[in-house]
């Protein structure tokens, strides 16, 4: 389906920097640029957040990405952070509206960057609407998305127990010791609070829409853009033996695998300059070598 088919009617508030807000079906959805709205020639980059989480988790590349030469937009999926609900529950659903969000914004094509959940997202919203993705980079992910009982069970019971043991088995050894490249982070606790703060209803659905999907390898081959994948070393909740086969049903000329050490499943805020690196390294790639092609014809 197209924006056009689908009668999509957006405008958006005009604000230059930080928390910005854009009308899609009526309905606001936020999101954050970075301090800066980039200009036109600039690549576009959006970044979707994980399961139960919003568009901050992406404050320590957000920013960093809009002053090094990137047009960023770091969204609320529907019913998370800012972005009116109703939250959408199924994987497909959230790439349709993420097809819409690129559209409404101005930024398709776009480098779309997920995280967990928002990797999935991001992948079919690359199957389903080549237009939409210049690229697709996944951070954390794996060919599905099983969820432990006893979590899904915290999460369907709005319990804060649901936060901790994605905490815990979602943080890397390093970054239950301490010591963050940011002065003053403590993960654990932000982490937490994060997904405390969800409104009652969203991480459970989240949760369920991620185990129900079964998609990813079936996706994964109708990709027509570069892929790259970002995956943790320590990763409990996405191991990376669990991408494999994932990795193996992209096409060959597509797919990049960068592998860091020491870190967990939030990588991106577990090692926040390493991984912004290897975002821009990622995109630098698939610009570069559009350049050279465009300098061929």
């Amino acid at each position: 389906m197209t924006l056009s088919v689908r009668s999509r009617h957006h405008s958006a508030k005009q604000r230059s920097v930080g928390r910005v807000e854009l009308l899609l079906d009526d309905k606001v959805v936020r999101y954050a640029n970075g301090g800066r709205n980039g200009n036109d020639n600039e690549p576009n980059v959006v970044l979707i957040h994980g399961a139960g989480g919003d568009r901050t988790v992406w404050q320590l590349q957000t920013r960093w990405l809009a002053h090094h030469g990137y047009r960023v937009r770091a969204v609320d999926l529907p019913g998370h952070g800012g972005s009116a609900g109703p939250v959408l529950a199924t994987i497909e659903e959230m790439a349709d509206w993420l097809a819409d969000f690129v559209n409404a914004a101005g930024v398709a094509p776009a480098h779309l960057v997920g995280h967990s959940m928002g990797t999935f997202v991001v992948l079919e919203t690359a199957a389903r609407h080549p237009e939409a993705a210049r690229s697709v980079v996944m951070l954390g992910t794996a060919s599905a998305m099983p969820v432990h009982p006893g979590l899904q069970a915290a999460a369907d019971a709005d319990s804060s127990v649901a936060g901790e043991l994605i905490t815990s088995w979602g943080l890397g050894s390093r970054a239950h010791q301490g010591g963050h490249e940011s002065p003053g982070m403590w993960l654990i606790g932000s982490t937490t609070a994060l997904l405390d703060r969800a409104d009652t209803g969203v991480l459970a659905s989240d949760l369920a829409a991620c185990a129900a999907y079964e998609g990813a390898k079936t996706a994964a081959p109708q990709v027509q853009c570069p892929v790259s994948l970002i995956l943790g070393r320590e990763d409990k909740m996405t191991p990376n033996m669990a991408a494999t086969d994932l990795i193996a049903s992209f096409r060959d000329d597509v797919t990049t695998v960068n592998l860091i050490e020491r870190v967990g499943h939030f990588m991106h805020t577990e090692r926040p300059i390493e991984v912004r690196k290897a975002i821009a390294a990622a995109i630098g790639r698939v610009e570069a070598t559009a350049a050279l092609t465009a300098v061929g014809s």
